[in-house]
């Protein structure tokens, strides 16, 4: 089967997923894995799709310890195809499925770190992803009480799966998250 489009996976996500919160973070990571399928000459569709579902059953799911494991035959009920339920099981480590394709590496390497440069962001100022840099990142993963649930050590097994200094990693995730600021609940870049 072709990968759903972005308009019936939008319609699947607003059954499953509860909150604003959530969404702006599936929207975090989706942009991220757009620019990422740019960058590897990935499937930009799905690899985006991949990162609207990868948290889908995070409210909705019995346990934490059960998140991704419960929302992948949900998937499967709804006719997603399996590459993408791959990379929704391997993006966290507590599964213990290893990450294969360049598409399970990328949405490993930019879950936590979205949500973690959205939080920087929030916190700035001007709440603007203008203000974000590396430095900054780098300064509030440092701080073990900001955001403390995101895993510093995962952000950096992520950028040394896909071969790339942190720092670059970084910036790359907050540029192509920079046209859906608003989206996101950021102020609109420059």
């Amino acid at each position: 089967m072709d990968v759903m489009s972005r308009e019936q996976t939008l319609e699947f996500l607003q059954t499953h997923v509860k909150t604003e919160m959530l969404m702006k973070h599936l929207f975090a990571v989706e942009a991220s894995m757009r620019g990422y399928a740019r960058k590897f000459a990935g499937d930009e569709e799905q690899w985006a799709i991949a990162g609207l579902l990868h948290d889908f059953d995070w409210e909705i799911c019995p346990t934490p310890e059960d998140h991704p494991t419960y929302g992948a035959q949900i998937l499967r009920d709804h006719g997603y195809p399996e590459d993408i339920i791959r990379a929704v099981l391997t993006h966290g480590e507590h599964t213990g499925i290893p990450r294969e394709s360049q598409m399970e590496h990328t949405l490993f390497a930019v879950d936590e770190l979205s949500g973690f440069i959205r939080a920087v962001g929030l916190v700035r100022p001007s709440k603007s992803l203008d203000d974000v840099t590396p430095k900054s990142v780098r300064r509030k993963l440092k701080d073990k009480n900001f955001a403390k649930d995101v895993s510093r050590d995962d952000i950096q097994k992520g950028a040394d799966e896909l071969g790339i200094d942190l720092d670059e990693h970084i910036t790359f995730i907050v540029e192509s998250m920079k046209p859906i600021s608003d989206q996101i609940g950021l102020a609109p870049s420059a």
